[in-house]
């Protein structure tokens, strides 16, 4: 049910550079953030495991989700409520092998041919880049088309899965992106990146209509 009414989706590292992530966590999480996902490409297992429970606790305050990017085993480790997976990652049904039947599985897809190729196992799917993004520099944009395919293959779905936009997404973008037919957003930069990421989300939840938030 959480993940059901989640629109709010946002990505970070540990901020280790600002030595701020509780304060960040905090900050976003009470602003109306309603996922949290930890994603250091580079990061050791052990430092995963380290800021895992920070994560945790912040998000479980304000019955809020946390997400493990890639990694089902830290995911489990550190009582995350799922784990994100990329196209090249281990698959769903493995990852659920791993997990168990409760923690949330999301999946990256690129293409429509993705979309309709999504296993039983994943209870979310993001769909992008929609824009380019330095966060995935080796990923083509996809533009607004894959957008509204994924909103009309929801509308048609007896039990649509939840979907998410990603990619290249902030205040100045996200409106075309609500329009092409997306209710739920993934972001980075646009709030990891903002001088005051409470008011970021504020911006983007009105963006998403979450009313006067």
């Amino acid at each position: 049910m959480r993940l059901a009414t989640s629109t709010l989706y946002v990505v970070t590292d540990a901020r280790e550079a600002r030595g701020d992530l509780r304060a960040f966590l905090d900050g976003v999480l009470d602003a109306g953030a309603d996922i949290v996902q930890l994603r250091d490409k580079d990061a050791d297992v052990k430092d995963l495991l380290r800021w895992g429970p920070a994560f945790r606790q912040a998000a479980r305050a304000r019955d809020a989700l946390f997400i493990v990017n890639d990694r089902p085993d830290v995911a489990l480790a550190v009582g995350a409520d799922g784990v994100h997976l990329g196209q090249d990652d281990l698959p769903p049904r493995w990852a659920r092998g791993v997990l168990g039947p409760a923690p949330l599985i999301g999946l990256s897809t690129h293409s429509a041919e993705q979309l309709a190729a999504v296993p039983p196992e994943v209870d979310y799917v993001c769909v992008g880049p929609v824009y380019e993004t330095p966060t995935k520099p080796d990923r083509a944009a996809t533009g607004i088309g894959l957008v509204r395919a994924a909103a009309a293959r929801a509308s048609q779905a007896e039990h649509p899965r939840p979907w998410f936009a990603i990619g290249g997404l902030d205040a100045s973008t996200l409106p075309a992106v609500v329009s092409a037919g997306a209710t739920r957003a993934v972001v980075v930069r646009a709030v990891t990146q903002a001088s005051d990421p409470a008011a970021a989300v504020h911006t983007l939840l009105r963006a998403l209509g979450r009313g006067t938030v």
